[in-house]
């Protein structure tokens, strides 16, 4: 699993907002001294991600609880598989129950959709990305997710590439302007960081064919004709990302286009939780 610094402060987040002032409905009719046994079992095939994730919340909720991991993240899961199993305070397991499937299921579902979608692509050059349209605080974990169904991870924030999007290029007066001034900021700030512009016509991907200085051109909204001639004129020159309105009835025709990169937001935004489910052993 990627290194997420703040993991354990996010699992704290997210107990503390579902336990408040104590679990009362365990707490009222569970003895202090029960203990048991229980197994998160799949209830529809995906791709599974964030066991380590239910891991730690079980242990974090309480110590002595012993989890075992029968399926690990990437694996494919299908109805019925036992994913882990996790003994101890009867108590215990109940009061983390709820919190720590939210985390599975969520990235389980980001995980098997892009499983999905990469599927759609096999055989061809073409890789999917991730978008920065994440849960708040989240994003790391949905961007793990994503890698875990076989995507790429675009950049993690605004920190590690930059990226000129319209309104960039429009307050900065254009598409030359917005990348000589660019240039000349990282160049002042000593920053190593790689530079993607967002073109929205044949027009405007002659500007910074003709000006240069980027890294990677967002061709956004283009049709697949318009997409296959943009990519015909830069050849090669710089890597290409297709973005906007792509589905998955055009997904692959996008990619027969031969641009480089699909990005799309949904992996991350518009997403259905995978169905698992914890269960007395």
């Amino acid at each position: 699993m990627m290194k997420i610094d703040n993991l354990d402060e996010l699992i704290r987040m997210a107990l503390r907002e579902d336990i408040g002032d104590g679990d009362h409905s365990t707490l009222a009719c569970i003895p202090a001294d029960a203990v048991g046994q229980a197994k998160m079992v799949a209830k529809q095939a995906g791709v599974l991600c964030g066991t380590e994730v239910g891991q730690r919340v079980f242990q974090m909720v309480d110590s002595t609880l012993k989890v075992s991991l029968l399926k690990h993240d990437g694996d494919t899961v299908a109805v019925g598989d036992v994913v882990l199993t996790v003994e101890g305070h009867s108590g215990s397991i109940l009061t983390a129950e709820r919190t720590a499937l939210n985390f599975m299921q969520r990235m389980s579902g980001i995980a098997t959709e892009t499983h999905r979608m990469v599927q759609m692509l096999q055989g061809l050059d073409t890789k999917l990305l991730d978008t920065r349209k994440t849960t708040p605080n989240m994003r790391l974990l949905e961007k793990y997710a994503v890698h875990c169904g076989g995507g790429t991870n675009h950049r993690i924030g605004l920190y590690d590439m930059v990226m000129l999007k319209d309104n960039h290029i429009d307050f900065a007066g254009g598409i030359e302007a917005a990348i000589d001034r660019t240039r000349n900021y990282l160049k002042a700030k000593n920053k190593d960081l790689r530079i993607e512009i967002e073109v929205r016509s044949l027009d405007e991907l002659q500007r910074v064919l003709d000006h240069g200085g980027v890294d990677r051109i967002m061709l956004d909204n283009f049709d697949t004709a318009t997409l296959r001639e943009a990519v015909r004129r830069i050849d090669h020159r710089y890597e290409t990302e297709a973005s906007g309105g792509i589905t998955d009835a055009t997904l692959r025709s996008y990619a027969e286009t031969g641009v480089d990169f699909i990005s799309v937001g949904a992996l991350t935004h518009h997403i259905k939780s995978l169905d698992l489910s914890l269960v007395k052993k």
